[in-house]
């Protein structure tokens, strides 16, 4: 099977073929560390993350890069507000995405530089852009010559004459031009600066990524990843920048992530709808919020609704249910694929052929929402057997059993969900969903309790009574042979 990538670049798709193989060079934009992150920066964590996971999972030795920006004229404006120093603030939000990244289950990457440690490597591609003619110093800031690159527009589609109308152009009298933008910015007042040939100053945003991905990565090389807002201008300039500065190409296949909105607006500041990710985990688990991001296709713009969030959790709640009633299942030394009703003949193709219709939806430019329909697919022929052969020995589900725990780990190393113990998926979001609602599970634990006492002293009326309570708190029950009652919030 062959590996097909959507790339920015050609506006296609096309089969994915590393430079090297096995080894894949892939780097994808990190935080700008000044403040607590959000849903969107969740999404292209995770997306990512995924990639990471299938290019491993395919055998590929993956060298994954995500940057820290730990200089910006946001962590200076906050630093200044707050009466610390930059550091301080950086480090405070890093590890607080750390923590973030932690509890939604993305991998850590192979390398996550931070920007203020590479200024060395920033100043020497700005001194080759001088040297060759793509860029000029203006009083101790240095900017690039964007004209002088002549396939500037190459990955965003726009030109010159549409840059020349004023979208998204900085106004600065010191440039030659004002499409221009700064590689290297003249020290301020109160601003962290370092030496440079052309005076103390800072790096611009641009040129950080151009100069780590380099470093580590080499050039050309494989993958560059982020969301679809970094194409213009920071991926357009990173190319710019990197291709001049080394007259080679950058990277072969770009990658971009869509917008999230909320509730059909898109996130924004001044509509005060900017949703964190650690509110977002304090409300919903976090195998929910990732299995919500990863239910459409990357590319594709995701609507968040609190109804999303819910389906997500009745989703996963459903394949867990599944998965505890195969638990159930004790084949002994005896299993066989033969099925022993006619229930289980299509039971039987969807767990043969799960493996391989699930990496070839991966491989069609890593399609999370093809994948995760075989998944479910797979839980609704698992549990309409299990409903017909309910009460029945038998030696094939056994081997479902087998099956279906080779599916969660093959689930679970690909899109890093589906891998949990039942019990301890429904413990999480239990004690959430009680939070949320309000209910004290001490008083259901006492109202169970008093309801098993009534009914077995024959008082069904009183355990009636107690049942009726118990739903007028969102509480369902479900009484089981073993003399056991589970609950659990409507």
């Amino acid at each position: 099977m062959s590996l097909f990538v959507y790339n920015t670049l050609t506006g296609k798709k096309e089969e994915f073929v590393p430079l090297s193989p096995p080894k894949v060079g892939m780097y994808v934009c990190g935080i700008t560390a000044y403040d607590t992150c959000h849903l969107g920066h969740a999404r292209a964590a995770v997306v990512f993350d995924v990639v990471y996971r299938h290019l491993k999972r395919r055998g590929f030795d993956v060298t994954y890069v995500r940057n820290y920006t730990d200089v910006d004229d946001k962590i200076i404006n906050r630093a200044a507000k707050e009466n610390a120093s930059c550091t301080e603030i950086s480090e405070r939000y890093i590890k607080e995405y750390e923590l973030d990244m932690a509890s939604l289950s993305v991998l850590p990457p192979t390398i996550a530089p931070k920007a203020t440690l590479h200024i060395k490597e920033m100043i020497d591609t700005v001194s080759a852009l001088i040297e060759r003619g793509f860029a000029y110093e203006v009083n101790g800031t240095v900017f690039f010559s964007v004209r002088k690159f002549k396939e500037y527009g190459k990955l965003s589609g726009k030109n010159i004459e549409e840059l020349e109308s004023g979208a998204r152009v900085e106004v600065d009298e010191s440039k030659k031009d004002p499409l221009d933008f700064a590689l290297w910015k003249a020290a301020k007042p109160g601003e962290p600066t370092w030496n440079s040939p052309w005076g103390p100053g800072r790096p611009g945003w641009h040129i950080e990524c151009s100069a780590m991905s380099t470093k580590y990565l080499g050039q050309p090389f494989d993958i560059h990843g982020g969301g679809r807002d970094l194409i213009f201008p920071h991926h357009e300039n990173e190319i710019a920048q990197a291709e001049c500065a080394n007259e080679k190409q950058f990277v072969r296949y770009w990658l971009h992530n869509g917008f999230i909105n909320i509730n059909a607006e898109k996130m924004s500041k001044s509509l005060g709808n900017i949703t964190s990710i650690r509110e977002m985990v304090a409300r919903h688990d976090p195998e929910s919020v990732r299995l919500f991001l990863l239910s459409s296709h990357y590319r594709s713009p995701l609507d968040y609704t609190e109804k999303a969030m819910e389906e997500a959790t009745v989703s996963l709640t459903r394949f867990y249910d599944t998965v505890a009633r195969l638990h159930e299942i004790h084949p002994g030394k005896a299993v066989s694929d033969e099925p022993d009703i006619d229930e289980g003949r299509e039971l039987k193709q969807a767990l043969m052929n799960f493996e391989q219709r699930f990496d070839e939806s991966m491989d069609d430019d890593f399609n999370t929402a093809r994948a995760i329909g075989l998944i479910f697919d797979a839980v609704r022929l698992t549990n309409r057997y299990l409903d017909a052969a309910e009460g029945k020995s038998s030696t094939f589900a056994g081997w479902a059993v087998l099956q279906f725990m080779h599916l969660q780990h093959v689930a679970d190393e690909a899109l890093g969900a589906f891998g949990s113990d039942p019990m301890a998926f429904r413990r999480r979001t239990q004690e959430r969903a009680h939070s949320r609602a309000g209910v004290d599970p001490k008083e259901v634990e006492w109202l169970i309790s008093e309801r098993k006492s009534a009914r077995a002293a024959r008082d069904f009326a009183h355990a009636d009574e107690l049942r009726k309570q118990l739903s007028d708190l969102g509480v369902e029950i479900k009484d089981r042979p073993d003399g056991t009652t589970e609950w659990r919030l409507r």
